[in-house]
């Protein structure tokens, strides 16, 4: 039941940070992407450094955590800067998205520090089962998603010439 509940409280945080920033998805996910990738780099030496600062003992829950935030670092940096949503229904879509990608990447992370048993095992499997499917796709749409992207000044001009 553990990771349904933190699952679940991730997903609330990412939707939230996300849809309040009013942040494009195509960004955000490729700064998800580049976060998974230098989790996978940094891993072990970033869990290291964290635990060298001495206020957090050397645990799975340290390595796992500091992994989930190298994930998640440029995303949350670019959610105070880039391109945004007008509209509601697209900041939702976005959102959506990127919880999402967002929470397919923290699957192992996560897993790493939970308890699995009983319907939370089920639940982390099927999450962990269907995760590369999930990436590609994610990944594949916040690339689409830039090419709808205007950068401003061409959204001003064509706004103007009304």
């Amino acid at each position: 039941m553990v990771p349904i509940i933190v699952f679940a409280g991730l997903a609330v945080l990412l939707f939230a940070g996300s849809f309040i920033s009013k942040r494009r998805f195509g960004l955000l996910g490729l700064a998800l992407t580049a976060g998974a990738t230098l989790a996978t780099i940094w891993s072990h030496e970033a869990g290291l450094v964290v635990v060298a600062t001495g206020l957090v003992p050397d645990t799975v829950i340290t390595q796992a955590a500091t992994q989930a935030l190298v994930v998640l670092l440029p995303a949350i940096l670019l959610l105070f800067h880039g391109y945004a949503y007008k509209n509601l229904v697209s900041r939702i879509i976005g959102s959506l998205l990127f919880t999402v990608l967002a929470l397919a990447f923290l699957v192992e992370p996560v897993g790493f520090a939970l308890p699995l048993d009983g319907l939370g095992n089920t639940v982390y499997q099927t999450i962990k089962e269907y995760k590369d499917v999930i990436i590609s796709v994610g990944v594949i749409l916040a690339i689409v998603d830039l090419f709808f992207t205007k950068p401003a000044h061409l959204a001003e001009k064509s706004s103007k010439k009304h």
